[in-house]
């Protein structure tokens, strides 16, 4: 991005402004979505093993980085794990069991919307873990991702922060819009409540789990659209890719239709056309 582009993109003066950053934004994020394309190529062909996990606190903007990520690419080769509450079997199981079943194969990439770190935050937030399981997972987990990393997995960790006010603002526009009401979990709503405890357990989880071999990469999310921007840089940076994509595909020639007659059209069952 040009310092001219940089210079719109931060212009929120008018309206004018404001309609002109999101033209800048969105030319930046195709820009970044076609060099995932080559990305996700390269990860096929290389028989590539990436593994991309995305915390942070609640409406701080993951879902909308990952879709914007994924927007573009083969869910084949790029697929996303949103894990719900373990079931009764799931709880008796090691902890890490359940997330395991999910790591990619050769040629794929998964991104982690909200992973195994859930027992680090809401799980000990809201007590749904003893204190022993809670040590334990930050006792273990540093194992756990360094044998994924030494077994050729290349794992890369976000943390999205927002501060309170903007959380408490996207909250609030969540409330009131219809179609983005059903954002709004019943623990969505009880973490309102426990700002602070959950500040305490991201630093705890952070002291344990940002090591060198595997660190946390922390994204300013306060604007959306720059946290997309910025995060999707970054995740390009961090694995080294070529362009491997065929400059034109050459279609085969249409076949020749040779005595085939299509079945009249009241045969079927169109559905109506409203629009």
């Amino acid at each position: 991005m040009s310092e001219n582009d940089q210079q719109k993109l931060d212009s929120t003066n008018s309206t004018g402004a404001d309609k002109f950053k999101h033209k800048i934004y969105e030319a930046e994020l195709l820009k970044l979505q076609i060099e995932l394309v080559k990305l996700q190529v390269w990860i096929k062909e290389k028989g590539l093993r990436v593994v991309v996990v995305f915390e942070g606190r609640d409406a701080a903007g993951k879902g909308g980085t990952i879709k914007r990520i994924t927007e573009r690419l083969n869910p084949r080769i790029c697929r996303v794990v949103a894990l719900g509450v373990p079931t009764e079997k799931e709880k008796t199981q090691w902890y890490f069991q359940r997330y395991v079943a999910h790591l990619p194969a050769a040629g794929e990439m998964v991104l982690f919307d909200r992973s195994w770190y859930n027992r680090a935050g809401v799980e000990k937030v809201m007590n749904f873990c003893s204190d022993e399981e809670y040590w334990e997972f930050l006792r273990s987990c540093p194992y756990f991702e360094r044998m994924l990393i030494r077994s050729g997995i290349i794992l890369i960790k976000y943390w999205f922060s927002v501060s309170i006010e903007e959380q408490e603002n996207r909250f609030q526009k969540r409330a009131s819009d219809p179609t983005k009401q059903w954002k709004l979990s019943p623990m969505d709503l009880k973490s309102r409540a426990k700002w602070v405890e959950y500040s305490k357990a991201k630093d705890e989880m952070f002291a344990y789990t940002d090591t060198k071999i595997s660190p946390w990469y922390v994204v300013e999310a306060s604007c959306k659209k720059r946290a997309r921007l910025n995060c999707i840089h970054h995740l390009l940076s961090k694995i080294e890719h070529e362009d491997l994509i065929t400059a034109q595909v050459e279609l085969p020639e249409r076949q020749i239709s040779k005595g085939y007659v299509r079945p009249p059209f009241d045969e079927q069952t169109f559905i109506p056309e409203v629009f």
